[in-house]
């Protein structure tokens, strides 16, 4: 059979984008893998899955895969990209949307200028929301990392996140430490690890390592994360400007048990079909 999709963008962070309330397809993992691949499939960060509602007071599912096939329960990014689709391909005329997804449901916003505002929910810091193996809850973890000391601080946007400040995000080991700390026994469910580099109160400088993806050029939950933690600890204050690979977002939390408001831009690439085996 041949799928229709869309290939998206937010920040770089790039998706393949399937309608499947107008289309019937199921995509087995080593499908995903394959058209993920950058040399011989399509290309993508995440496959982001359109289905219709199974709770009478949501809008759509909103259903994220990682590269390596792999369900995940939030993706910021993919959300906005996810109204945007929604809207382009007339299946909704609303302007502001309520998604299920796995890790609970989200609120997203079309605005005129086209720039997407999310609301992602209160971010938590307990960590058993992650999950995270730590005895107490607080602003700042210290994990042993391949025999050396690290400290982090934890939150889950529906997924989890760590996230350690460094001087320099250039120069920050990402591609070492980030899939050391994915895969630490601590967090079982594994982690998506943030790099905050901090400018000022209201401005930071970010690379996230994704579970199943490596390093992507924005990560819009990673952002969501850093911000949260820097706030709890005191060295950040919304709004916060959040510079990653790919671009910019804005940030807002007012503390709490208040949403974190996530606006930034999703940008369609190119609409496509291909043969599924």
């Amino acid at each position: 059979m041949l799928l229709n999709f869309t290939k998206m963008h937010g920040l770089g962070n790039d998706f393949m984008v399937v309608d499947l309330i107008s289309q019937r397809a199921y995509l087995r993992d080593e499908q995903i893998r394959r058209l993920a691949d950058r040399h011989f499939g399509i290309g993508f960060d995440q496959l982001l899955l359109v289905e219709p509602p199974r709770q009478p007071d949501m809008d759509f599912r909103y259903r994220i895969f990682n590269a390596d096939g792999g369900e995940v329960e939030n993706c910021g990014n993919g959300a906005r990209c996810f109204a945007r689709f929604v809207i382009d391909q007339r299946l909704t005329h609303k302007r502001e949307l309520r998604v299920e997804t796995l890790g609970g449901p989200l609120t997203l916003k079309v605005d005129p200028d086209g720039r997407v505002r999310v609301d992602m929910g209160a971010p938590r810091f307990a960590p058993a929301a992650l999950p995270f193996s730590a005895e107490h809850d607080a602003p700042l973890h210290e994990l042993q990392v391949d025999g050396q000391p690290l400290a982090l601080s934890v939150a889950s946007m529906g997924n989890p996140h760590a996230v350690i400040e460094v001087e320099d995000v250039d120069s920050a080991p990402v591609e070492t430490l980030g899939p050391a700390l994915q895969r630490h026994p601590s967090f079982p469910r594994q982690v998506n690890v943030g790099f905050m580099q901090i400018e000022s109160p209201h401005a930071i400088r970010l690379r996230v390592y994704e579970r199943g993806a490596g390093e992507t050029l924005a990560c819009g939950t990673g952002a969501c994360a850093a911000v949260a933690c820097g706030i709890r600890r005191g060295v950040l204050a919304s709004p916060v400007e959040v510079t990653l690979r790919g671009g910019r977002l804005t940030l807002e939390w007012a503390g709490g048990d208040a949403p974190m408001i996530m606006t930034g831009p999703a940008e369609r690439v190119f609409e496509g079909r291909v043969p599924l085996s």
